[in-house]
């Protein structure tokens, strides 16, 4: 795999965006609030409610990057991940300690449909694919670091 980039520079990076929000409408609030926060573990950082029933709350997902792919990368991570074509336009993937675990508490008290169970991947990853709620599809993924 080639990697290439230009590197940041300056005290804060010299980067003119600081930080990615990634806003989904949720017609379950609670649900999604409840599987993202408390099943998934995102901390809250805020939350704001205004009229007319208006709830948003910023969850803390650590790191945020943007993955562009193009289709033919998007197939290949479909095949790696789950054997077959089953992303929309937009996945949310999210690093954790434990995919087998977090898979497992995101489905057995979240409600997540399991889509596909945790499978390694060429890069050395353990990727599990899921539906989560809010209507996202979702990879939690474990770095496995160099083979021994």
């Amino acid at each position: 795999m080639t990697v290439a980039g230009p590197e940041a520079g300056g005290a804060d990076g010299g980067r003119p965006v600081r930080q990615l929000r990634l806003v989904v409408e949720a017609e379950d609030y609670d649900a999604a609030l409840a599987f993202y926060r408390d099943v998934l573990g995102l901390e809250q950082l805020e939350a704001y409610e205004g009229g007319d029933g208006a709830h948003v709350a910023i969850l803390d997902a650590g790191r945020a990057t943007l993955e562009i792919a193009n289709p033919a990368q998007k197939r290949l991570i479909d095949d790696v991940e789950v054997g077959r074509q089953v992303a929309r336009h937009v996945r949310v993937a999210f690093e954790v300690a434990d995919t087998r675990a977090t898979t497992a508490r995101l489905v057995d008290e979240g409600g997540a449909e399991l889509v596909a169970p945790p499978t390694e991947t060429p890069w050395r990853s353990l990727n599990a694919r899921l539906e989560g709620a809010a209507g996202l599809q979702l990879t939690v993924f474990q770095e496995l670091g160099p083979e021994d």
